[in-house]
């Protein structure tokens, strides 16, 4: 915000401190005749007596809204999930301010506000003598002018700019008899009062009279009485000093608002008996603001929801050229957001993680759920508290990584803040094993090639990739299945429901693995970690990327679901967002955060790969033959059709299972962020049913919905 644009040429300091000087003496002169002339013509007179003075600045002041409080709830648009600010502060209009605070701050600052056209110049004449004979200092601010200091303050556009707006200067006190004298042209009394007392400052971080109401009395501005209004309204002129929550600043409060209370009955604004109980009223010793940010919420186990929000939030060019700038608009910026947050997907899941893994457990439970078809994320929950770790008294346990705990280093568990089921740059993800055939099954079908596409696979198969590696044979790579007995002629309703190692990688290699990864990219997988991307973003490279169909390449669950989430869409990948509505501090609604959504693959082949993604999880092909699955539970628990796949890493050091229905996927990792190289075998029997009694939970009571055929 500027506060006009010009700028008076250079001139010397004597020649202007002797303009102002002049302009303060025909003031006082005047000062005399107050009484007999109206003040606007008073005004006119002086505005005339320093008319090259005056006449430099310029004369309408440009007012910009005073930072506001973004507010974010969850879907059902009703519950609050976090606030954003710098300055705790919501604007609310006059008549949802109690008139006992409208009172109490004319009584406080301003007993001639609804007289005077700006400028109290009488109280300027006798402020200008007494400061002059050394006297009492005095001010003569109107509530006007003190409104105009407080815009001119937030116009400013560098610290210079503040100081000037602020610094107790006759020059100063000029200026804000022009803006002032303005400013009562512009607007009516009421819409200055309004905007004073949301712009005032209250002290303990509440600046507008909405927030101090919270702060101090944990009420509505509305609902205010005349002792609280005549404390808070005693506070503005010094929030630290006439701060009743400290030990110094407590009589010297009570002593202003009873001050306060008096100027009040004086006025007749209230009555004797009004002023007797405001004067018994004890004052409040402490304050309740409500937290900034995503920590705050981490009890109710909306942190990790909250922190995916804020990081997409910064990465949207929309909200400004950098993150910097991006956080000033959130935080300054009064918005409503309504989020994707199912409350209900969210307590589910987070309840049937609690039920498994402990908050302290060095491996995460990992679950993120998505809607097909908009890429709405509905839950993301984890056996972790989003919460710094204090470094005074740290709760986290040494980390799991031996190196690392010989250092002192601390893990992820119970405290992290750390995007583990979304991931970042520093945050790539975990191996997620045979979840990833889904890209090869789905390449294999867009090359022209059936569902009943049979491959003779054997218990172990040499393939053509070169690798040097455990799993090597003759410098080939020569994958496994988990179990000897997996061994004979498979299609890809078969393969993919026994998951079936030694199907998947000849159908990569007759494909093309690179087409394979392309499959993979177009279905969202991000390939953060330098060297998934090295191979991901080659073609050579990713031409011998023989492992890549068996998961090899770190992901996240929010990838996982997503990608599944493709499929029950009809092939259209939409990006995952957290954001249902934006609404502007005005009420405009703005367009961040739709769904955004590609083609993927072509219908036919993402229901031809959904058709044999049923096979792994109980349900039944519509076009083939299942005989077998790894995960048959999820079918009857959820009560709906269903498809998904289960993924296992060398080891066992990552489990995985994703599902889903055409109206919510669920994926759900069992892995350990601190340490990729550790020595537990992650269980299916943690992860698979925290995974489908989530989606069981959501589904329950929703209409039986078919895929469609294929």
């Amino acid at each position: 915000m500027t506060v006009g644009n010009t700028s008076p040429e250079p001139r010397t300091r004597s020649f202007r401190s002797a303009a102002i000087l002049l302009i303060c003496g025909v003031f006082a002169a005047l000062a005399v005749a107050a009484a007999s002339f109206p003040a606007v013509a008073i005004a006119g007179l002086a505005a005339k007596a320093g008319a090259e003075e005056l006449g430099e600045m310029p004369s309408e002041l440009i007012q910009q809204s005073s930072p506001q409080v973004s507010r974010i709830y969850a879907s059902d648009g009703r519950t609050q999930i976090a606030i954003m600010y710098d300055e705790f502060r919501s604007d609310v209009p006059l008549a949802r301010i109690s008139q006992n605070m409208q009172d109490a701050i004319v009584a406080a600052e301003d007993h001639k506000f609804y007289d005077h056209n700006g400028v109290d110049l009488k109280g300027v004449a006798r402020a200008f003598v007494s400061n002059k004979q050394g006297g009492s200092k005095q001010g003569a601010s109107t509530l006007t002018m003190q409104y105009v200091r407080m815009a001119l303050a937030y116009s400013a556009t560098d610290p210079q700019a503040v100081v000037d707006a602020t610094k107790d200067t006759v020059e100063r006190k000029v200026t804000e008899m022009k803006y002032a004298i303005q400013v009562e042209k512009d607007l009516t009394k009421q819409q200055i009062l309004e905007r004073y007392l949301n712009m005032a400052p209250f002290g303990n971080g509440a600046y507008g009279i909405n927030a101090a109401s919270q702060v101090y009395f944990g009420k509505k501005a509305a609902d205010l009485t005349v002792a609280e209004s005549a404390l808070l309204a005693g506070m503005v002129k010094a929030p630290t000093a006439f701060d009743p929550t400290t030990t110094t600043g407590y009589p010297q409060a009570l002593a202003r608002r009873d001050y306060i209370v008096a100027n009040m009955l004086d006025m007749k604004l209230i009555t004797e008996a009004e002023a007797a109980t405001a004067k018994k009223a004890a004052l409040p010793k402490k304050t309740k603001r409500p937290s900034s940010g995503c920590v705050s919420v981490a009890k109710n186990h909306w942190g990790f929801f909250c922190d995916y929000f804020y990081r997409w939030w910064l990465s949207q060019d929309a909200f400004g050229a950098t993150t910097y700038d991006r956080e000033r608009v959130l935080k300054e910026g009064g918005y409503r957001i309504v989020t994707t947050l199912d409350l209900q997907a969210q307590a589910s899941a987070r309840a049937e993680i609690s039920d498994r893994q402990d908050d302290d457990d060095p491996n995460a439970l990992m679950l993120a759920a998505v809607q097909p078809g908009t890429g709405a994320v509905r839950a993301l929950a984890t056996n972790r508290k989003f919460k710094i770790d204090a470094e005074a008294h740290p709760q986290n346990r040494l980390s799991s990584n031996p190196d690392l705990a010989e250092k002192g280093i601390r893990g992820t568990f119970p405290n992290t803040t750390n995007p583990i089921i979304t991931g970042s740059s520093g945050v790539p993800g975990y191996q997620a094993g045979s979840v990833f055939k889904m890209f090869t099954m789905v390449a294999a079908l867009e090359a022209g090639m059936g569902l009943d596409t049979t491959i003779d696979s054997p218990a172990k198969y040499r393939s053509g990739y070169l690798d040097s590696g455990p799993e090597s044979c003759g410098g080939y790579y020569c994958p496994s299945n988990a179990s000897a007995g997996e061994a004979g002629n498979f299609n890809m309703w078969t393969a993919f429901g026994k998951s079936v190692n030694t199907y998947f990688v000849p159908l990569q290699e007759q494909v093309g693995a690179e087409k394979v990864v392309d499959v993979a990219k177009r279905f969202g997988i991000q390939f953060r970690s330098s060297e998934d991307a090295r191979l991901a973003n080659n073609k050579d490279y990713a031409h011998e990327w023989g492992a890549f169909t068996l998961g090899v390449s770190a992901s996240t669950p929010l990838d996982i679901a997503n990608a599944y989430a493709t499929l029950a869409a009809d092939g259209m990948y939409c990006k995952a967002t957290p954001i249902q509505q934006i609404t502007t501090a005005d009420g405009k609604r703005i367009d961040a955060g739709k769904p955004e959504c590609t083609r993927a693959t072509t219908k036919d082949a993402a229901r031809k790969a959904l058709d044999a993604a049923r096979c792994p999880v109980g349900d039944r092909a519509q076009l083939g033959d299942c005989a077998g699955s790894t995960a048959p539970q999820v079918r009857d628990v959820v009560g709906h059709p269903v498809f998904g796949k289960t993924g296992t890493t060398d080891n066992d050091k990552t489990a995985a299972l994703v599902a889903g229905t055409r109206s919510l996927v669920v994926a759900g990792y069992l892995a350990n962020p601190d340490w990729a190289g550790h020595r537990d075998r992650m269980s299916h029997g943690i992860v698979n049913p925290a995974v489908y009694e989530t989606l069981a939970d959501y589904m329950d009571g929703k209409e039986i919905q078919e895929f469609p055929a294929p």
